[in-house]
């Protein structure tokens, strides 16, 4: 059953308009031209990916992963990198991460850390003898992917929150493991239309917000988050109906950060900034108690299926109650 507050929102909504996604989904589902059609666990295969053609001679054994969500991806599917490059003010592996697969804390604990996604470690990345690398054409191009060649083959995903699920399923493929990661979709897909099944006919509104202090955003419809919504069948308050992953605004604009329900992650001073700011408590999601404080990392600063499943649990359990 929806929690009351919730079913509220069929009544009065918000002051700011909420539009409910339509049309095709904002996360593409399907892989087009793209991944291996070679049988699951079976080598050499040849993988199709955003810069050409790679093929991979045997099991990959020692991965480095340099973009945003491939840990994640990886480590969903039972991989732990030998490297990996870590988000600004983040640890290399996210507390998520370890929650969820305490199994490989210890693994997890000795992956290298390559530096910065945008500019990572090159000479530590040849040393660490890899014979695949992940990257993503969103921060890197092709001149970096022309020098990692010469390391190790390379694969390349697309890269931003809106393309989790294809990039988590072209990472797969590459490690022979595609069946394990479309379950992993299927079943996502299904929790979802199963909460989306059970909603009124005019869907409460929900916002996504962050702030580091320094800097605080809302985020859009291309959004790791902003896809999940859809998925769920959750409208959008109009000020976050824009198509791409986040928008700056300032703390005299919080009002732009209402909806029906808030979701909201706080690194560095950003809590204190929130909670300072004078337009909070005066926000209609505040006052009524459906502000609700999430994990950062997970749905603001990671990209891969692990993150995605908390994005999504963390809904349907607050939405639910």
């Amino acid at each position: 059953m929806l929690r009351g507050a919730l079913a509220l929102a069929v009544t009065f909504g918000v002051a700011t308009a909420a539009i409910a996604q339509t049309g095709d989904h904002a996360s593409p589902r399907v892989l087009v031209d793209m991944g291996s059609a070679a049988p699951d666990g079976v080598f050499p295969r040849s993988v199709r990916h955003m810069f050409g053609e790679t093929v991979l001679e045997a099991a990959p054994q020692r991965i480095i992963v340099i973009s945003t969500g491939q840990l994640d991806a990886a480590i969903t599917l039972g991989i732990v990198p030998v490297g990996a490059t870590a988000g600004d003010n983040a640890d290399i592996y996210p507390a998520y991460l370890g929650a969820a697969f305490p199994q490989h804390i210890a693994a997890m604990a000795e992956v290298a850390n390559l530096g910065d996604r945008s500019g990572p470690n090159l000479e530590l990345i040849a040393q660490l003898r890899p014979d695949l690398i992940f990257m993503n054409q969103a921060v890197l191009q092709q001149d970096f992917f022309d020098t990692l060649s010469q390391i190790a083959p390379v694969v390349v995903t697309r890269g931003n929150g809106v393309n989790w699920k294809v990039d988590y399923l072209l990472l797969a493929q590459a490690l022979g493991k595609g069946g394990e990661a479309q379950a992993f979709l299927d079943q996502f897909h299904a929790d979802a239309d199963a909460f989306a099944a059970n909603l009124p006919a005019d869907p409460p509104s929900v916002s996504l917000l962050q702030s580091t202090g320094a800097r605080t955003r809302v985020m859009g419809v291309t959004s790791l988050g902003g896809g999940i919504l859809e998925d769920l069948g959750l409208s959008r308050p109009r000020s976050q109906q824009f198509d791409k992953n986040s928008e700056d605004i300032s703390l005299e604009l919080l009002d732009l950060a209402d909806a029906d329900w808030i979701f909201y992650g706080t690194n560095g001073t950003g809590d204190q900034a929130l909670q300072n700011a004078a337009l909070w408590p005066s926000l209609s999601a505040v006052a009524a108690d459906r502000a609700v404080a999430i994990d950062f990392d997970a749905f603001y600063l990671n990209t891969g299926p692990t993150a995605a499943r908390v994005v999504l649990d963390t809904v349907i359990e607050t939405l639910s109650e």
